[in-house]
């Protein structure tokens, strides 16, 4: 049976992910400095919202046992590949709101915006209270999220969610062709959603279309501070630190992310 179009763009999500998504900077050592302390306790790690393993895999490499969870299985496919000889590694198919691994955690990471697919409030805390159920005894949850710039989202208010323009280009790991990136953004305030439609066109050297892809709309709940500040606390989490970037820089108005670190409220 052939693939649809959706699995199609999928698989072709999923292969070059590596290459679209980036690290941020001192992201992987941010992430080892913690997943250090919980091995240290002897304590597992586990990352919601894995994908490919990018971040994974290297704390898999300093010896952490830890289990990446993600939806997508060409995502999950991938990042088995990639850890095929790497027996501290586990990969799970599961929704970030409902999954039940039956373990805990001395560490749970959500990198790269991934909580900001939960549209609404009762999606948001189900997380995270899911979360802090596989939370062992002192454990840490880490939300990277968007420090969304008011002005970006203003203009996506004026933008019409049809119209593609090209942001990039990059080359496709196995082909070697170029890719175009083409995108389209919109935003509607009232439920502070933004939503992405991406369009990848495969090219040959002389700049002639031979494969298309597409993804989207893909629906993203921008958060503002005060609002995530409200919800980890709603869910029974006390704020330890935000930062404004993985070198732990104060959170101000021109910072792009926001870093949460939390733990489970004490009760009396």
């Amino acid at each position: 049976m052939s693939q649809s179009i959706a699995d199609q763009s999928e698989e072709f999500y999923a292969q070059t992910y590596d290459t679209i998504v980036s690290d941020w900077p001192g992201e992987i050592d941010f992430y080892e400095a913690l997943a250090l302390q919980a091995h240290a306790q002897r304590q597992a790690v586990l990352e919601v919202a894995c994908g490919t393993g990018r971040v994974a895999i290297r704390l898999a490499k300093l010896c952490v046992d830890i289990v990446g969870l993600d939806l997508s299985p060409a995502m999950l496919a991938l990042a088995r590949e990639k850890s095929a000889a790497m027996a501290n590694v586990r990969w799970i198919q599961d929704d970030m709101t409902s999954f039940n691994l039956g373990e805990t955690f001395g560490l749970v990471i959500i990198p790269a915006h991934s909580f900001q697919f939960m549209l609404t409030p009762a999606d948001q805390i189900t997380c995270l209270e899911n979360i802090i159920g596989h939370l062992a005894p002192g454990g840490t949850i880490v939300v990277h999220v968007d420090h969304l710039n008011v002005q970006w989202l203003g203009d996506r208010m004026k933008e019409e969610g049809d119209v593609h323009k090209e942001v990039g280009r990059f080359i496709h790991p196995t082909t070697g062709r170029s890719i175009q990136t083409f995108k389209a953004w919109s935003y509607e305030p009232a439920t502070q959603t933004a939503t992405a439609h991406t369009i990848w066109r495969e090219t040959t050297a002389e700049d002639r279309a031979v494969s298309q892809w597409e993804r989207g709309p893909i629906l993203l709940h921008c958060l503002f501070p005060f609002e995530m500040q409200h919800l980890l606390s709603l869910a029974g989490l006390t704020v330890e630190a935000v930062y404004g970037d993985f070198f732990r820089a104060e959170l101000k108005d021109d910072s792009e992310e926001m870093i949460w670190i939390a733990k489970v409220s004490r009760t009396e």
